[in-house]
């Protein structure tokens, strides 16, 4: 695996090309990276501002020749997001480099996660979290395709929406202790006794008997999660333990 070092001379290298391109006029750390020294396994993530009068795919695409000639990169796929474009890549020893292009007019942080190395960001309020009642409603959303693919013998589909209550669980309990339950980001610090009984909720096999019994642990998490959504969940609390025991008419 590549080592911190190895990590920092791509880093280095990566802003050397920044500062002598002139597209592009800012650029940012983002992600574990961006304010402290993450760990040995930590991705590098790094957010370049593209002058606005220059199509920012242009600056990819050339970018993209000189990390794959130059680093022995791997592009592995495509992010779009609004007016930003993700290209992630795979290089030598494991390293995966992140890079993300955006027009100079809507080069902003995203999130708490983002530190300036040089231009000007625009100055905007971090955008909101996802909502509680999203995450409950796509959670309900999940456990009832989860319901329907065991009944039709699907049994890989239903541990995929099984999961996906599980992960939504997660997700609002994170959302009800401030933490960032994006991509799992901080299930890791939610305290033991939360995440104890959520271990129930994971598949175990294909059996249809596990998939109902994880499928009932993930909904007992989503609802014991649901404080935020009181209301909500005093409405969906009968269909969804109807959907978790397999009786639902």
């Amino acid at each position: 695996m590549f080592t911190i070092g190895d990590r920092d001379r791509v880093r280095d290298r990566v802003l050397d090309i920044a500062s002598s391109d002139p597209c592009v006029v800012a650029g940012a750390a983002v992600g574990s990276l961006a304010h402290d020294e993450g760990d040995r396994w930590s991705d590098l993530d790094l957010m370049f501002a593209v002058a606005d009068d220059v199509p920012v795919f242009e600056v990819l695409e050339a970018w993209t020749r000189t990390v794959v000639r130059e680093l022995g990169a791997v592009q592995l796929f495509d992010l779009p997001s609004g007016a930003i474009i993700y290209r992630v890549f795979l290089l030598p020893h494991g390293m995966e480099l992140d890079l993300s292009f955006t027009p100079a007019s809507e080069f902003r942080a995203s999130g708490p996660k983002f530190r300036l190395l040089f231009g000007e960001a625009v100055e905007e309020p971090d955008e909101p979290q996802t909502p509680a009642h999203e995450l409950f409603g796509y959670a309900v959303h999940h456990a009832l395709h989860a319901r329907v693919a065991i009944e039709r013998g699907r049994n890989w589909q239903a541990q995929y929406w099984i999961s996906a209550v599980r992960d939504h669980a997660l997700a609002l309990a994170c959302h009800r202790r401030g933490l960032d339950g994006w991509y799992g980001r901080d299930f890791d610090r939610l305290p033991a006794d939360v995440l104890a009984p959520v271990n129930h909720a994971l598949v175990r096999s294909l059996d249809p008997d596990e998939l109902d019994r994880a499928l009932g642990s993930a909904v007992a998490a989503l609802l014991r999660e649901s404080a935020e959504v009181g209301e909500m969940a005093d409405k969906l609390e009968g269909q969804l333990r109807e959907l978790a025991s397999g009786h639902a008419s």
